[in-house]
């Protein structure tokens, strides 16, 4: 019971601590952090199988099946990432050992598989299905869409209503009633990245002569790991997605990518560039960390 008591406690204190040198134990987690979710959800088997796994442990009360490989390194290693554990060993290293730091590691391990199921199933609850009626974030307030095959659009397909008041704003398509989710997807998707090319070429504009430098390209980029890029020819690649979140989150990132025409690195001197146009930087930086992105 004290094991499992102990795993609530530290299910969701989460200090990233690098991989360790077998057979030393790593440090101990700190455990003073209070439950954050139920006594009796965390007394509830878990289980967490990597579809490529190999290898399998009791960890607490959970279950884990975890890819294991081996290569040219030094330590033992521990990556959590979307599909479970994986651990990487060095070769001469035998697999009671192997499996020995995967326990003395459990607290850390079962904190990050839990944060990230959650982060996924959050995720997943935003995802839309596009229909009639559906609705998604545009500069961080609802957009309800509605098709509208009679509605005379001048060229582009779609409309977004001025709106007012406290009622969603309403995204009109030109799309017949029985249109597929795939055509209404790609229809939103072409009103947003037109939306998108419009605001930023607007924000860059804004920031730039403040910041002392120039931009000459704009590519709209559909990356899945960044928000945005720049070159030192002025070539700047923003997510045309940033259009889901408020004004001030895309003006620090505009602000970024127009900083490192200045400072090429993420040192002191290129945050105090970006502090002196967006001085709650910080504070946005983190929004964009946190605020889940709509899953198309």
């Amino acid at each position: 019971m004290r094991g499992l008591l102990q795993f609530t406690l530290d299910l969701f204190d989460a200090p990233v601590t690098p991989p360790v040198p077998p057979p030393a134990p790593p440090a101990a987690v700190d455990s003073a952090a209070p439950p954050a979710i139920p006594l009796a959800d965390a007394m509830s088997p878990a289980t967490f199988i990597h579809p490529r796994a190999t290898r399998e442990l009791t960890l607490g009360n959970a279950r884990v099946a975890y890819e294991f490989t081996r290569g040219k390194r030094r330590t033992i290693g521990f990556i959590v990432g979307a599909e479970g554990l994986t651990v990487r060993a060095p070769r001469w290293v035998a697999l009671r050992d192997v499996d020995a730091a995967v326990k003395e590691k459990a607290d850390w391990i079962l904190r990050k598989l839990a944060e990230t199921r959650q982060r996924h199933a959050k995720l997943e609850a935003t995802r839309i299905e596009w229909r009639d009626g559906v609705s998604f974030p545009f500069l961080g307030e609802p957009v309800v869409v509605r098709l509208d095959p009679h509605h005379g659009f001048e060229g582009v397909g779609a409309m977004l209503d001025a709106g007012g008041g406290v009622k969603a704003r309403i995204l009109r398509l030109a799309l017949a009633n029985n249109a597929s989710p795939a055509q209404i997807k790609d229809a939103a998707q072409a009103w947003l990245m037109r939306q998108a090319r419009r605001i930023f070429i607007e924000r860059l504009d804004h920031f730039a002569p403040r910041l002392g430098v120039s931009w000459n390209k704009l590519t709209l980029s559909n990356a899945s790991t960044r928000w945005g890029s720049a070159r030192v020819d002025g070539a700047i690649r923003l997510h045309w997605r940033l259009v889901h979140f408020r004004l001030p989150v895309i003006d620090y990132v505009v602000a970024h990518e127009l900083a490192h025409l200045r400072v090429m690195d993420h040192s002191a001197r290129f945050w105090e560039t970006v502090e002196t146009v967006v001085p709650d930087y910080d504070d946005l930086r983190q929004q964009l960390k946190e605020q889940p992105v709509p899953k198309w």
